[in-house]
């Protein structure tokens, strides 16, 4: 099997990978200040339960953002590789890769700004779907479907 070195499903692959370095630096760039300010020492967080009860909820919710980012992407991640990898990382495959990318940005911003529930839920409910698809399609080409 040939690794495919180009492929346009890895463009996305890398905006989301940069996102999510974004969005660490929102987190911090918005965290320390809200510790200082709280009188709050690096290590005195690991004597309580942790800085959720302790500093403001739109301080908090760049830190949860940045944990979403490390969860379902995974998976994403995985899939584009294995899509690029076996050379089905174009077309359809690449469009869907930008339609998750933008989603999961479009959930970040909601959820670091205004945090509304049912936006982020739809917004989340959405990528899964396009996820889905990306992972049936890996497994058209691992199992030897022809659908």
């Amino acid at each position: 099997m040939n690794v495919i070195t180009q492929s346009a499903i890895l463009q996305p692959v890398v905006i989301l990978m940069a996102w999510t370095m974004v969005m660490w630096l929102w987190m911090y760039a918005t965290r320390i200040p809200a510790m200082s300010k709280a009188n709050i020492k690096p290590d005195d967080v690991r004597k309580t339960k942790g800085l959720d009860d302790t500093l403001p909820d739109q301080v908090q919710w760049k830190a949860h953002n940045y944990n979403h980012l490390h969860e379902q992407p995974t998976l994403f991640y995985a899939v584009c590789l294995l899509l690029a990898m076996v050379g089905w990382g174009e077309g359809m495959n690449a469009l869907l890769a930008w339609i998750y990318v933008g989603l999961r940005i479009t959930h970040s911003v909601v959820q670091v700004t205004a945090n509304k529930v049912m936006v982020r839920f739809v917004l989340f409910a959405l990528s899964s779907l396009v996820l889905i698809a990306l992972i049936f399609h890996a497994a058209i080409w691992a199992f030897d479907i022809h659908v």
